[in-house]
């Protein structure tokens, strides 16, 4: 009797402990997320910046009008178009001309340098000046006229990246005519190149390097200013890249004695790839909360409703459970967790009737984190457990390193973005696609990916794609935020 009394009261004891536990690890949950404020915002300045808008225009109509495209069949490449453009600038902007000296390093770099009043560290603003190709059938204006209807500017390169090349310039020429001259060296650094990979950037790294130059700052596209892009989260995000993934395409390849498909083996070499790529899509690559996404949560987070707050504010025990939703959305989300890997290419046989003797699946990764290409190629290679299956690198490079984010550089690049958006939360982000800032990793640790423009879903998705334009409204803030931020360097 004694012992069932006993017993009865154990089970009590233990719902209790249960209980109490249930209950103070819920009040941890929901303390912590009421806790989870916004930090302080920076304060917008109230001071105007007159621009001018006709002349804007203008000279961006005449830069879309040089047909600088880059091809990875470099004898596509028409370089009078390159030249073209190298000889507009000195008549589009005289004053930057006499005032700053101008280099041209690598196939087609083009380096000024603009002399400042102190010795110091110098910001290197970046962009490119070549563009990607075009299918000129399927757009609503032609590509390479600059025209400009209804407010908005149409043409290749308006968007990624003449539009930005153009702001700086215009800034430029603005404060120059101004009588401004910076606190420290500014160079403006523009590769005709970016769109292959070329070695014209490298090259510019390496002319700094060569003279112990190292930068305070380094800005180039990347992040912008975009609505509807956090959950929970109802104000517009200008989103900075701290670091950007890195980038790798692998080829898995496959032999055959070949012959005839009327007797085919139990598993042909494309039924193997085909297995293959169906297992690497079953086992995705291990998260990685990496320091550009964990300050973005933060960031962001703390903005976001109550519901999402319960998340962000306690990543330390649902972030297995965030890592499942990512995983179920896919895209962007997805990407910010992980490598991706995305299936791209497929070669086989030429004829229905003959059994390949060789077959080849290509595919993209993003790296990220501590992933390498090589470490990427190994965890496939375990994946696929096929010694039949061969797991070939066709090229690749290393995730970017994270830039800093408690400098002083990084306060006047934010106080930059929230004078010209004023309404605008600013957060670092994870830079998904590659850009040639990541090869200015190696002379500094203060690189940021931030392409100064407000950009809706629809405008990013012309990036690379038919229709690209910006509104007119757009690309005279871009000029804008320069003002701004060279004033500040």
């Amino acid at each position: 009797m004694q012992k069932g009394k006993w017993g009865k009261g154990m089970l009590w004891y233990v719902i209790g402990t249960v209980g109490a536990v249930i209950f103070i690890f819920l009040a941890v949950i929901v303390i912590r997320a009421a806790q989870f404020n916004p930090k302080p915002e920076l304060t917008p300045s109230a001071e105007e910046v007159s621009l001018d808008e006709e002349k804007i225009v203008k000279d961006m109509q005449e830069m879309i009008r040089c047909k600088t495209i880059s091809y990875n069949d470099t004898s596509l490449i028409d370089e009078t178009q390159f030249e073209k453009f190298r000889n507009l600038l000195p008549e589009l902007y005289p004053r930057i001309h006499g005032t700053c000296e101008r280099i041209f390093l690598g196939v087609n770099g083009i380096l000024y340098h603009w002399k400042g009043k102190e010795a110091g560290d110098p910001v290197v603003l970046m962009s490119h000046y070549d563009v990607v190709p075009v299918e000129e059938a399927q757009w609503e204006k032609p590509a390479f006229e600059g025209i400009c209807e209804d407010g908005v500017l149409w043409g290749r390169g308006t968007l990624d990246t003449k539009g930005t090349l153009c702001g700086i310039l215009e800034a430029a020429e603005k404060l120059i005519g101004d009588g401004f001259v910076p606190a420290h060296d500014i160079y403006f650094a523009f590769s005709g190149q970016e769109e292959i990979n070329g070695s014209t950037c490298p090259s510019m790294v390496d002319w700094f390097e060569e003279r112990n130059i190292h930068p305070a700052m380094v800005v180039d596209e990347g992040g912008a200013v975009v609505d509807n892009v956090f959950p929970g989260v109802a104000r517009e995000c200008a989103l900075i890249g701290i670091a950007e993934k890195g980038l790798t395409n692998i080829e898995f390849h496959a032999k055959s004695g070949g012959g005839h498909a009327s007797m085919p083996p139990v598993h042909t070499i494309v039924g193997q790839l085909a297995q293959a790529v169906v297992d690497v899509e079953n086992h995705p690559f291990p998260r990685q909360l990496t320091k550009p996404v964990r300050e973005m949560l933060d960031t962001l987070g703390r903005h976001s409703t109550f519901a999402y707050k319960l998340l962000f504010a306690n990543l330390w025990c649902f972030e297995g459970l965030f890592d499942k939703v990512c995983q179920k959305s896919g895209g962007e989300l997805n990407a910010m967790l992980r490598t991706t890997c995305a299936m791209t290419k497929m070669e086989g046989g030429k004829a229905f009737n003959v059994i390949p003797p060789k077959a080849s699946v290509g595919m993209n990764l993003r790296l990220i984190g501590t992933d390498t290409v090589e470490s990427a190629r190994s965890y496939l290679e375990q994946v696929i457990h096929n010694p039949n299956i061969e797991v070939t690198v066709y090229e690749g490079r290393n995730p970017s390193a994270d830039s800093d984010t408690s400098c002083p550089e990084w306060g006047v690049l934010c106080q930059a973005v929230a004078d010209t958006w004023k309404e605008a939360l600013v957060a670092p982000y994870l830079m998904m696609a590659c850009s040639d800032s990541w090869h200015y990793c190696r002379i500094t640790n203060r690189v940021y990916k931030f392409s100064a423009m407000k950009l809706s879903k629809e405008e990013r998705g012309m990036i690379h794609g038919n229709n690209e334009r910006v509104p007119v409204k757009t690309l005279v803030k871009t000029a804008e935020f320069y003002v701004r931020l060279m004033e500040r360097c």
